[in-house]
């Protein structure tokens, strides 16, 4: 099955389902562990291909050509002692700290192939060692954490030159795992907890629905405001701003998008730039009528007068939004994408959806130029 660590292997075979957590500590070799089961799977060896998984009497079959695939995950637990615990009169503290460690990593003996963990002092650090370890020939130099105790390596000789190993029986992940905490020890500072808050599932959801119900409100009220003011071009307005917020939800679920708080702040935000693009045509709009031009020609000339400053605006938006998608972090990227898409989308229900809903109103309905803001 591919596994190398008995018992560990034993119980994500025998006794978990997909999901499941074993309900009991699982002893091995390397220490205690937790062991959870992922998923699992079955595929044919000859074709490569995921099958169906057969009984188990079949699968283990000498002449089975289905073999099981098991993903799980284990935390390794290690039973602290006596001596591992803070620092006893048995230890006498010296000067050398992490910030003398310039780095630590995993290698392995080139007699043995066995890893081993590497360090390597600064300059100071350096003399430090050697003054140390020229005073302890013979005897264990703890390594220290946080008050635990790491590693109690005994000097076997004098070393000079700011570098050093410590080899023992390790494993790979054993190595691993020293070289890191003892990287982590060289950060020259102490983390302290100042404090701590714990923030419920509901509450990010409870922003989204909220910063949702401003949208929606922030939208209807532009659509009155346009109505109310332009008339009937506000209401083709309208018309294009509910065809926009379609078109641009859909898009969200199709991509699919995470509508994140300023993913959504994005969203709103490009509510104002549709309507922005309307103000500007419904205005050319009007001073070509009261130019005394008819209203297939105010339209058109609305709408070509209008463009130059509806592409620069959007243009530059789009720029900087793209600005915030190759440098911004996560947070500020959710913003980003809905601006970017946002102002796509409103710039073809404000030039198409709308000069194509304002000329035909113009041919089919017939009103006096008030209704159109003359």
């Amino acid at each position: 099955p591919g596994l190398l660590v008995p018992g560990i292997e034993e119980v994500l075979f025998d006794k978990l389902k997909d999901g499941e957590m074993y309900d009991q500590v699982v002893k091995t070799d390397y220490g205690y562990h937790l062991v959870r089961r992922i998923e699992s799977q079955c595929k044919n060896t000859e074709t490569d291909k995921v099958v169906t998984c057969p009984p188990t009497e079949e699968l283990n079959a000498a002449d089975s050509k289905i073999v099981q695939e098991i993903r799980g995950r284990h935390i390794l637990l290690q039973v602290l002692s006596e001596e591992f615990k803070a620092p006893g009169e048995q230890w006498k503290s010296t000067r050398l700290s992490g910030k003398y460690l310039k780095a630590s990593k995993v290698i392995f003996d080139n007699q043995t192939g066995m890893p081993i963990v590497s360090m390597e002092f600064n300059k100071e650090g350096a003399n430090l060692f050697e003054a140390i370890t020229g005073r302890n020939v013979g005897k264990p130099v703890a390594i220290f954490l946080d008050g635990i105790l790491l590693s109690a390596p005994r000097v076997e000789s004098k070393i000079s030159g700011g570098s050093a190993v410590i080899s023992g029986n390790f494993s790979i992940v054993e190595a691993k795992e020293l070289a890191k905490r003892l990287n982590s020890g060289a950060l020259p500072i102490k983390i302290t907890l100042l404090s701590q808050q714990q923030v419920g599932a509901s509450l990010g959801q409870e922003s989204v629905e909220n910063s949702f119900l401003a949208g929606v409100l922030g939208l209807l009220m532009v659509i009155i405001f346009m109505i109310a003011y332009y008339r009937l071009p506000g209401l083709v307005s309208a018309i294009a701003l509910i065809i926009y917020a379609l078109i641009i939800t859909t898009i969200f679920k199709l991509v699919p998008v995470v509508l994140t708080l300023s993913g959504m702040a994005g969203f709103i935000m490009t509510i104002g730039l549709a309507v922005d693009a309307n103000v500007l045509i419904f205005e050319r709009l009007k001073e070509e009528l009261r130019a005394g031009k008819s209203l297939q020609a105010a339209i058109d000339e609305g709408f070509a007068r209008a463009w130059t400053s509806i592409r620069d605006s959007n243009v530059s938006t789009l720029i900087t939004a793209f600005i915030l998608l190759w440098l911004g972090e996560t947070m500020v990227k959710g913003f980003g994408i809905t601006l970017a898409l946002g102002v796509i989308v409103s710039m073809f229900t404000a030039i198409t959806v709308t000069r194509v809903l304002l000329k035909f109103i113009a041919q089919q309905v017939k009103v006096s130029g008030w209704w159109w803001g003359k």
